[in-house]
This record gives C-alpha cells, structure tokens and sequence, in this order.
C-alpha cells in the first residue's frame, strides 16, 4: 500500500489558505475584514469620534502630499550680503574668546599641585589602644 506524503483533502486545504489569506490579509491598515467582521458582530474595538479640534485642523484629503507645487514665500526675508558678514564677524568675535578662554584654563591647569601640610609631631599622647579588646597589659 503505497501513501502520498501529508496527503490533505482539498476543501480544508483550499478553506486553509483562503483564512490564512484574510489573516494576512488583517496587518493592511484601511482593509482589514477580520476587524471589519468582528467589529459588526461587536466584539471588535469601539470606533471613537474624532473630537472637534482634531477634525477642524486636518485637511479634508490626506491622500498625497503634492510635488512640485510652488508653496508660500518664507516668513522671514532671507538675510543681506551685509547681515551675513556681520553675523560672520560675530561669530569670529566669538571663537576668538572661547580661545582666548580656553588657553587661559589651560595655562591654569599647568600650575604644581601645593605642597601638602606637614603636621607637628606629637610625642606626648600614647597611641589610641582597642577599647574592645580583652588582653590585660
């Protein structure tokens, strides 16, 4: 008796990848007829309202963000030959005193540390003995 290797009938295998399908079918964000049939049975999730703020600032069509179309003038006007050398010049200005700021911290930094402080010896005092201790002298 000879047998096929994972032999299945046809209806269940067809019916398999037809849900396999819809399942996979359920991870598309607009098509989705797993949560479009559990949402009508009602065991799917609430749809909400949109509150009104949301709704009154959205445009109403999002499908495409359009290319190539000429869009308003900037809000500021764009700076001047002269503005732009000025800002330049300042920024120079700047550089320079954080050099300057930085060569003087660094000139710091070489200075040797000081010299510790020597104590005067004490000769007079016992060295401190351990109070816990049970030895007798």
């Amino acid at each position: 008796m000879r047998t096929k290797p994972l032999s299945i009938p046809r209806a269940p295998a067809l019916a398999l990848t037809i849900l396999s399908a819809l399942g996979t079918a359920g991870c598309n964000g607009s098509f989705n007829p797993v949560r479009d049939v559990a949402t009508a049975v009602g065991a799917g999730p609430k749809v909400a309202q949109t509150p009104d703020f949301v709704a009154r600032t959205r445009p109403a069509n999002l499908d495409y963000m359009p290319i190539g179309t000429a869009t308003d003038g900037r809000p500021t006007p764009a700076r001047s030959a002269a503005e732009i050398k000025a800002a330049e010049a300042e920024l120079d200005a700047i550089r320079a005193r954080n050099e300057a700021a930085g060569a003087a911290a660094a000139e710091a930094g070489k200075t040797p540390p000081p010299v510790p402080v020597r104590l005067p010896a004490n000769t007079s005092q016992q060295a401190p003995q351990n109070t816990n201790s049970k030895r007798t002298p």
